[in-house]
């Protein structure tokens, strides 16, 4: 239809065939009717180059253009009945995900929306409204209850105006959440490193050893004595052969 409008072919498909010429029709009635030759012949080429070779047997080659148009589209004929169920359900069941432009999104529910006009099924546009809303996500629950507490009714182009300006301001607070976020685990873990490095300082090891000696015994390890008074080591040194060493208290 597109092809014969643009290349002005589709009088025959627009208009009924003329009168039959006599011989006292006039050159208008003439030429009118050469031009609805032409564009009949032309039509019926260009659809049957169209369509498919099994398709062009089964039509009848006295059939003129918009005979043969109307013949097509009955092969063609959906079930009304089955085509509205699909798009009805199609409606109800859609669900927004934040993944697509939500302008897109209610524009395609719009779309079905009007497939089922021309199905004879009128949607009221407050019906679509709130068909709309149904299907966002909980993240637009409060500007569900905003829009409930207010009196008036927003048509479709204030729905959609009104929805990618709360969309806008769940993105910016999505943003701002994950730099608190990321702000407070980088302060927490400065944090925790500046306890690490401030705790009690280690004790050298020489100073540790040193002490370890003064307090205890050098021979035998217990830590109860010194060594000029560990019985082992007396007995070791008698043992030895060497000089008995005095005891001290």
């Amino acid at each position: 239809m597109i092809v014969l409008g643009c290349m002005d072919l589709d009088l025959a498909l627009r208009t009924e065939k003329p009168a039959a010429l006599k011989d006292t029709s006039t050159l208008d009635e003439k030429r009118e009717m050469e031009r609805w030759e032409r564009s009949n012949r032309m039509s019926l080429m260009i659809m049957k180059r169209a369509i498919p070779e099994s398709f062009r047997g089964t039509m009848s080659d006295e059939a003129d253009a918009k005979s043969f148009l109307a013949e097509l589209e009955k092969r063609f004929a959906k079930n009304e009945k089955a085509e509205t169920s699909t798009l009805l359900s199609t409606l109800v069941s859609m669900k927004y995900k934040g993944k697509e432009n939500i302008r897109e999104y209610i524009l395609e529910m719009s779309h079905i929306a009007s497939k089922l006009s021309a199905l004879k099924l009128i949607l009221p546009e407050e019906l679509l409204v709130y068909l709309v809303l149904i299907s966002l996500p909980s993240q637009f629950n409060q500007f569900k209850v905003s829009y409930n507490c207010i009196k008036e009714k927003w048509s479709l182009n204030e729905l959609i105006s009104h929805c990618v300006q709360e969309e806008e301001r769940i993105k910016q607070d999505k943003t701002e959440s994950a730099h608190l976020a990321s702000t407070s685990k980088g302060s927490n873990k400065r944090k925790i490193k500046e306890a690490a490095n401030s705790g009690p300082p280690r004790k050298h090891h020489k100073e540790t050893k040193e002490e370890t000696k003064e307090s205890g015994c050098f021979f035998c390890k217990g830590t109860n004595h010194k060594k000029k008074n560990c019985t082992k080591y007396h007995a070791w040194r008698a043992k030895k052969g060497l000089p008995e060493l005095p005891k001290t208290n």
